[in-house]
């Protein structure tokens, strides 16, 4: 399917001035080589990035659950459901994140159900993988395979990025392993897509298909800034618009999973709703900014700490809460049991509340409007 991009590595245009005369403008990237004859090229930065990125390959058994007509129950004596396994194989990608200690990094719905797990490397060696924990949530795995003579990929500071940053996406889309592709950051933060349970995706122009999932996305130091994740595409194949799990927010959850095999989240206890032009007005904002608190769960952390229903989270410790969809993802970040500083706008007036967060239980189910 052709890239709904412009895959080109000099973009010139000409723009007459007002004064008559023509300049000529250009944004390029950077030459990777001391030759000056030589054009621009990514060929060096992949040579070294590429061996980093694998391909997965799953073999499973998947349950099913299908109703039996009510008249095969009546004649026969059927049980109302019938179970049914049927074995299935997938294809993936990962990233070695630990040279040393063989840790792989995918999406959790690339290995989701996987009885055996097999990482391919570049080079041709083939490793049946552990999985030593996984998140459904943010939908990040941990794999380690035998650390031998690895090459891994530095993290890089996510963060940093910025919307027009090029990115390069790597990966074994339909099975054709180590497909490389380019782009830019079209889009920060992107969130509300009902792809997991915590959002935060970086959004990007680069080629992204089926089999991408759990590959690199890396800038152009050759350095790791996210895990492809999903698409948006109306047919399923790639029309510019892909997602990936910025590296930041992974390293926290690959921590836990190193540790424990699954991740603990914090919990404040409300149920919160997006700030229209009409609410912020009723409630005396000056911006559509901030979370309303809809409801407050009963001798939760927030109860406890004084929040009532009606009031606006505006400010979570340090970090400016500027939208609904930011809230959760503060919250989960933070460790259970530390005390943070709530600020509210209730009847038109500020006030800060101290709050200890609690730890997000597995029967607490997560919506997006919760937190």
């Amino acid at each position: 399917m052709k890239m709904s991009f412009r895959h080109c590595l000099l973009a010139s245009a000409v723009v007459v001035s007002s004064l008559g005369f023509t300049a000529s403008t250009q944004a390029a990237l950077p030459f990777f080589s001391d030759k000056k004859d030589e054009v621009p090229s990514l060929a060096p930065m992949l040579e070294e990035a590429t061996p980093a990125v694998v391909s997965i390959a799953v073999e499973g058994t998947q349950t099913s659950t299908q109703r039996v007509p009510e008249m095969f129950r009546y004649f026969f004596g059927a049980p109302q459901e019938q179970v049914q396994e049927r074995p299935f194989r997938g294809l993936g990608s990962g990233v070695i994140i630990d040279a040393d200690k063989g840790y792989v990094v995918t999406n959790n719905h690339v290995v989701d159900n996987a009885d055996e797990i097999t990482v391919k490397l570049t080079d041709g060696r083939e490793f049946k993988a552990k999985k030593l924990g996984s998140d459904e949530q943010s939908d990040i795995a941990l794999l380690k395979i035998e650390p031998d003579d690895l090459k891994a990929l530095p993290l890089a500071d996510s963060d940093a990025l910025r919307v027009g940053d090029f990115v390069v996406a790597i990966g074994n889309p339909f099975g054709l392993s180590q497909t490389v592709t380019s782009g830019i950051v079209s889009a920060l933060g992107r969130s509300g897509l009902n792809i997991g349970g915590y959002e935060d995706f970086i959004q990007t122009d680069a080629a992204i298909n089926r089999g991408n999932s759990g590959g690199a996305l890396v800038n152009l130091h050759g350095e790791l800034v996210g895990i492809n994740t999903a698409i948006f595409g109306p047919n399923g194949g790639n029309v510019g618009i892909g997602f990936a799990i910025p590296i930041n927010m992974a390293k926290a959850i690959l921590q836990d999973l190193k540790d424990k095999g699954s991740v603990t989240r914090g919990w404040l206890g409300v149920m919160i709703q997006k700030i229209t032009p009409d609410l912020a007005k009723s409630f005396g904002l000056d911006q559509n900014e901030g979370a309303l608190v809809g409801d407050v769960i009963p001798d939760g952390p927030a109860f406890k700490a004084g929040v009532k229903r009606g009031d606006v989270i505006v400010r979570f410790d340090d970090k400016v809460v500027k939208d609904m969809e930011d809230l959760p993802k503060m919250v989960a970040a933070t460790t259970p049991n530390a005390v943070v500083n709530l600020q509210v706008i209730r009847e038109g007036s500020s006030k800060t509340l101290r709050v200890k967060i609690e730890v997000l239980k597995d029967c607490l189910l997560y919506t997006s409007d919760a937190a």
